[in-house]
């Protein structure tokens, strides 16, 4: 059997906040600045300066997604890091997406050079990274994430899953803390590549 990655697209494999925020602005004339990664209270109406509020924020979301994902860019090293370990691991892409978006998704990663099963999901991936270790049967899986919300689904459903916290956008990287139920925090996938690979080589399950 082969280790298992579980990767997030986001601000992990691709640039999104920064192109999202571009668009905001020339779209909508909404002011976009997100305060540690966290959308809420992120957008005012450049007019008045008003909030945008909750409803209205997932609306224009759902406007990003995904007629403008042809805006996003890839992170630095992504594309060569998962060429590298996918030489000896299995790869699946799990974003949170409306699963209308997976064949976008899909199609926009490939343009990338980034050819791997693709998962959407909503809401906590825990219990999907927990139903993708049992699919695989991996002796050892890594999942990496930019929220820290997700680290903890995942420690709480798939315990011996590895978790690395990366927030691969340098505008959002220095405000961000280090997730808690992450076992490491890195940015780069340069360093990303070595970690997940040494947990890989050793073939012992996080917690063992």
């Amino acid at each position: 059997m082969k280790p298992l990655l579980i990767t997030d697209c986001d601000e992990v494999l691709l640039h999104m906040v920064r192109h999202f925020g571009v668009w905001l602005d020339e779209e909508h004339a909404i002011d976009f600045a997100p305060n540690g990664g966290e959308f809420a209270n992120s957008m005012r109406r450049r007019h008045d300066q008003s909030l945008v509020g909750s409803a209205e924020m997932w609306g224009l979301l759902d406007g990003f997604f995904p007629d403008e994902m042809d805006r996003q860019t890839l992170v630095p090293h992504a594309r060569e890091a998962l060429a590298a370990l996918a030489e000896e691991a299995e790869i699946v892409v799990l974003t949170n997406l409306g699963d209308h978006c997976r064949t976008h998704r899909i199609a926009q990663l490939a343009a990338h050079g980034i050819a791997h099963r693709v998962e959407c999901n909503q809401g906590g991936k825990g219990a999907p990274v927990a139903r993708l270790v049992e699919e695989f049967g991996a002796p050892v899986t890594v999942f990496v994430d930019d929220l820290a919300v997700h680290h903890e689904s995942v420690a709480k459903h798939a315990p011996g899953v590895f978790r690395l916290h990366m927030i691969a956008e340098p505008s959002l990287a220095p405000s961000v803390p280090p997730a808690p139920y992450a076992h490491a925090r890195i940015d780069d996938w340069r360093e990303a590549q070595g970690w997940i690979a040494a947990r890989f080589a050793a073939g012992v399950p996080a917690g063992a």
